[in-house]
């Protein structure tokens, strides 16, 4: 009989014994395989290819219009709570954070942007702090309105109360449905989002694509980060 075969006779017959020493362990380097892990493997290969795909829905959605596109102004020079400052006046711009040389480049590539990919849009609604509607001027050439409701608070740290505030000032604007055909741009701050949401806008200029379902709420069914907006 070959010298291979009966090594391989024996381990069968060990096996079929329960005699292998390994008892409960599988072909896999002795390691047992766990279902979970399994499905962990297949959806994290499975996401691999998923991201092109999805940002191309994406696009396909808000070129129909219907959306609310939620952005935090683009970035700032220094990330600092200005609007603790006693002194501070919204009508001058000196006294409030500046948009950084990256922050105007970002400001113009979403512009670029939208407007190459036919992206729709209505009113273009911004907060009174000046990086906020600069931040518009620089995307899109204009803003619609500025709304105190998308303003801080000025506090540097907020109590419960002020966060429901916050909340209860943004909700209107993310949930009110566009202008048909259009979608309507919101520039403002990263606490009212979180305070409407839950969700903290991270990095300074990114977007969070809303739904509003007709009704008091919405959905959010994506974000984009200032430089994604080129390779939707």
């Amino acid at each position: 009989m070959s010298h291979i075969l009966i090594p391989l006779l024996t381990a069968l017959l060990l096996s079929a014994c329960g005699l292998n020493g390994e008892s409960g362990a599988s072909s896999n380097g002795g390691q047992a395989e766990n279902p979970a892990d399994q499905k962990t493997k297949t959806e994290t290969i499975g996401l691999t290819s998923e991201p092109s795909s999805e940002r191309s829905t994406l696009l396909d959605s808000i070129k129909n219009g219907g959306y609310v596109i939620y952005f935090r102004h683009a970035t700032t020079e220094r990330d600092y709570a200005d609007q603790a400052d006693p002194l501070m006046s919204l009508d001058d711009c000196s006294s409030q954070r500046k948009l950084s040389t990256q922050g105007i480049k970002e400001s113009h590539e979403i512009g670029v942007a939208f407007a190459s990919k036919g992206i729709p849009i209505g009113e273009i609604i911004v907060s009174e702090y000046c990086r906020s509607w600069k931040t518009a001027n620089l995307a899109f050439g204009e803003w619609t309105k500025k709304d105190s409701r998308l303003n801080f608070l000025p506090y540097k740290d907020y109590t419960e109360d002020h966060i429901a505030l916050m909340k209860k000032n943004a909700m209107p604007l993310l949930t009110r449905p566009p202008l048909p055909g259009t979608n309507t741009i919101i520039i403002g701050h990263d606490d009212p989002f979180e305070a409407a949401t839950g969700i903290y806008p991270e990095p300074q200029g990114i977007a969070f694509i809303l739904q509003p379902d007709g009704g008091k709420s919405f959905k959010i069914i994506g974000s984009v980060l200032p430089s994604e907006w080129a390779t939707l």
